[in-house]
This record gives C-alpha cells, sequence and structure tokens, in this order.
C-alpha cells in the first residue's frame, strides 16, 4: 500500500479529475493510497464500516447480495473508470455496507478516505460524475429487478448463455452464482437446453447449438 500521485493512468480512466481545481488534484494524489489485490479478495462485507471511495486503475470488483442460505445475487461489477455506488452511498449516509465485494481478477485501484472524498463533492465537475454514477448504476438495478421479478430463470440463462459468444468456458456454479440461483437448478435448466438441441453441454464448456431457439427462450 502506497500513496500514489494520480498520473496520466488515472486522468485517462477518470477524466472528470482533469477538472479539478489544481489543489483539489493536489489532495487527491497526497491522500489516495494505491491498493493492489489478488482475485478472490473481499474489499468489503456487509455491515463493514467503508473504508473510503475506490476508483479501480485494472481489473474488476463484483459486488453482490448475500442470503443467510449463502445464496448470492450479483448487483454489479466495477471495471477501470467506475466506481461503486454503495461505497458512495455508505460515505454520504454514514453507513456501513450493506453489500459484498470481491475482486474477479487481480485489481488495482487508488482509495480515496471519507474525509477527502467529502471535500471533492463541493467541486461540482466531481459532484456531477458522483451523481450521474448513481443514476446510470441505480437504471441497472432497476432492469435487475424487473428480470428476477418478471423473468423465469429459463429466459434468463438462455439470455445469459446468449451473451457470452458460441462456446462458453464455464461452470454450472459460476452461472448459478451470475442468475443469483443454485447449481442444481440451472445444472437441470441446461440439461434441458441439451436435450432440446440448444446446446451441447461438456466439463466446464457449454456450446451454443441453436441460437435462434435461445432467442425464443429468452423472449419467452
Amino acid at each position: 500500500m502506497s500513496t500514489l500521485t494520480p498520473g496520466d493512468e488515472l486522468a485517462a480512466l477518470y477524466p472528470v479529475l482533469a477538472g479539478l481545481p489544481d489543489a483539489a488534484r493536489r489532495r487527491l494524489g497526497n491522500h489516495a493510497r494505491r491498493i493492489t489485490v489478488p482475485a478472490g479478495t473481499a474489499l468489503f462485507d456487509e455491515r463493514q464500516a467503508c473504508q473510503g471511495f475506490p476508483f479501480v486503475l485494472a481489473g474488476s470488483i463484483r459486488v453482490i447480495k448475500a442470503a443467510p442460505s449463502g445464496r448470492e445475487l450479483p448487483l454489479y461489477r466495477v471495471a477501470p473508470g467506475e466506481t461503486c455506488i454503495i461505497s458512495s452511498a455508505c460515505l454520504l449516509g454514514h453507513a456501513a455496507y450493506n453489500a459484498r465485494g470481491v475482486t474477479e481478477t487481480d485489481t488495482t485501484l487508488l482509495l480515496l478516505p471519507d474525509t477527502d472524498f467529502q471535500s471533492l463533492l463541493a467541486e461540482p465537475a466531481f459532484r456531477d460524475f458522483v451523481f450521474q454514477l448513481f443514476s446510470e448504476r441505480i437504471a441497472d438495478l432497476m432492469q435487475l429487478i424487473e428480470e428476477v421479478a418478471f423473468r423465469k430463470l429459463d429466459q434468463r440463462l438462455a439470455a445469459l448463455l446468449l451473451g457470452k459468444g458460441q462456446r462458453l468456458h464455464t461452470t454450472h456454479q459460476q452461472l448459478a452464482d451470475e442468475l443469483g440461483s443454485v447449481r442444481e437448478i440451472v445444472s437441470r435448466l441446461l440439461k434441458g437446453f441439451a436435450e432440446q438441441g440448444l446446446v451441447a453441454l461438456s466439463r466446464e464448456q457449454i456450446e451454443i447449438r441453436d441460437a435462434a431457439g435461445l432467442r425464443r427462450v429468452a423472449a419467452g
């Protein structure tokens, strides 16, 4: 963990920073901490205090909501150039996390402490960036709620398969995690797809055989 002065890499990923006054950019550079963690690291968990505002430079973070039963519902991913609205909400509301964030790949980020985040909110460019992010993420979450509430799991699974290319290198558990379901149900649905000639199944691999048929399933 070390202090990093934001350079070309950070400015290219977060152009909003170029609109900040010199003093604000210097404060960010002096106080933000550079953190690099391996894939599978839990960056935050429910009921933990928020440690700061993250700028992701490389890698990705998967934000999920976990049930007591162990089932998980993916909420969104944070890629380079984006940030985490749950972290923002916790800082704005002085509240603990209500979800979990886990790195999907080796991830590097800059973590801006709470006091510096609050100071940057006084800058219109940064404040607009934060609230634009809220708007985009809320739209994504509303779509997720609609899918979970109104679309059958076989429709959601078919749509998920269509978005990953002709040959998928994945496990049934990984698909279940993305759908917020359990492996046994996803495996049963995949077997049904295979019996209909829509897909071919092999170890950690799924081949799309009938994309048009899957689109019909996805459409209901």
